[in-house]
This record gives C-alpha cells, sequence and structure tokens, in this order.
C-alpha cells in the first residue's frame, strides 16, 4: 500500500508528476513497505510535525533470511527553517522487544553551505529518501513497527510536510 504525497489544493502539475512516479515505481518488486503521513500541529496547522506527534508505521516480514534496506522519507516546504532534521527512531519486534537500537539519525534537506534544496522536487516542495538502516536482518518473522520522532530543538517544526519508511529487499 503506498500513500501518495499530493497536496490538497493546487497539486496540478507537481501531483501529476509526483502520481506519475509513484505509479512506475509500483513495480519495484524489491519493495516490501512503504508508507507515508501527512504531518499538522495539534490544532490542525497542516505541515508542522509536532514533537508529540511519533508516526508508527507497521510492516510484515516474512523472509528473515534476506536482508532489507530501511529508508526515511521525508516531504519539506522551501520555507523550513533548517538545513537538516534529526529524526529518532525505535523499531519493535514481533515480540514486543526492540529489533535495533534507538538511533538518532541527520537528514539534510538543504546543503550546508549553499542553502540549496536537497532531494527531488518542482516549486517549493522537496522529497527526500535517506537510507536509515542499511542491510537490516529480521530475525523473526511477523509484523514489526518503526515509530519515529522529530528530535529538534523545537516543539513545532513548520515546513515538514510528510514523513514516511520504506523497507526494499537488498539486491
Amino acid at each position: 500500500m503506498t500513500t501518495i504525497f499530493l497536496a490538497r489544493r493546487g497539486a496540478g502539475l507537481t501531483g501529476l508528476a509526483l502520481l506519475t512516479s509513484v505509479l512506475l515505481s509500483g513495480c519495484d518488486p524489491q519493495r516490501v513497505y512503504e508508507d507515508n503521513v501527512e504531518l499538522k500541529s495539534k490544532t490542525g496547522d497542516p505541515y508542522v510535525w509536532d514533537v508529540q506527534q511519533r508516526p508508527t508505521f507497521t510492516f510484515v516480514i516474512t523472509d528473515t533470511a534476506a536482508l532489507y534496506d530501511v529508508y526515511f522519507n521525508v516531504r519539506n516546504a522551501a520555507g523550513y527553517g533548517f538545513y537538516n532534521l534529526y529524526l529518532k527512531h525505535s523499531l519493535t519486534g514481533p515480540d514486543g522487544r526492540p529489533a535495533s537500537p534507538a538511533l538518532l539519525h541527520q537528514v539534510l534537506l538543504l546543503d550546508p553551505k549553499t542553502g540549496q534544496p536537497r532531494g527531488k522536487g518542482t516549486g517549493d516542495i522537496f522529497d527526500h529518501q535517506v537510507l536509515a538502516l542499511p542491510r537490516q536482518r529480521f530475525v523473526r518473522p511477523g509484523s514489526y513497527q518503526l515509530t519515529l520522532e522529530q528530535y529538534m530543538r523545537q516543539n513545532q517544526l513548520p515546513g515538514i510536510m510528510a514523513v514516511g519508511v520504506r523497507v526494499a529487499r537488498v539486491q
């Protein structure tokens, strides 16, 4: 199941380009799971990641002999106030125990020196897919839960529009 990133209003050509890329990537045999969630503040302001909001993604692993790459997806607006985003993740296995240590990740959304946006995008919206857990081995078959939390020094992060997770078999 794939959630498509589309702005509610004014999706236009940007939305069409994203829809096309998602449809073309729908034939990706390596993908085991991918989902994204739009973010909004407690008061309902769109595109704000509140520190209390911790999206959880649940995926099923059946082949424990395979290696998997786990990516974090981030969508940001050009008006985001920092060049980076610190994310912390926790991964829980089918038995409810941590499946990997909680790690802090830095995602570079803009070039620190030039301020130029990184990632793929058109207009003022940029998508990033960052390899967060390379060559991950899942020792038990079943449902895993991966929770993301923003770990910046600000409770509300305007300009972070959506986050997600992609799990793919290593080729």
